[in-house]
């Protein structure tokens, strides 16, 4: 797989538009989600993704909420239990850190994968509540 990283300006039609699809049918067709998937944070984020046969394999979006912190959304891979969410975090966290003088990195966690979150170094900071009909909490990793 080929992984990008890309400011909402350098992507091309053709990667947001296989974003914009795996986010539609991870979010909407698999979890039966209802929300507008593209949302003016898309054009202040960090666009980090895998391509591998002319098809986004995997994603996330991540942008600043404050000078130092950076949150996470929109976590997807189209294949579960490959290791890929594995791979993309792992270079979501690498270029993030590179690239930015971020300290910390937030994210709204869906509860069925905090374990996973866990595993890369992140700690639930809140409590469960409910978002899009599904149990999250929030979670952040130190840099």
């Amino acid at each position: 797989m080929e992984w990008k990283i890309k400011t909402f300006d350098e992507l091309t039609t053709s990667e947001l538009f296989e974003i914009l699809k795996s986010r539609a049918e991870i979010f909407v067709k698999e979890q039966k989600i209802s929300y507008v998937a593209p949302d003016d944070v898309d054009l202040k984020s960090f666009h980090i993704f895998a391509n591998e046969n002319n098809r986004v394999q995997a994603y996330l979006r991540a942008f600043f909420v404050s000078e130092d912190t950076i949150k996470l959304g929109r976590v997807l891979t189209l294949q579960h239990g490959k290791g890929t969410g594995t791979q993309l975090m792992n270079f979501a966290m690498n270029e993030l850190k590179s690239k930015t003088n971020c300290k910390k990195i937030v994210m709204d966690a869906q509860k069925h994968a905090v374990p996973f979150y866990e595993r890369l170094g992140f700690k639930v900071t809140s409590e469960e509540y409910l978002e899009a009909g599904i149990i999250h909490v929030d979670m952040e990793k130190i840099m």
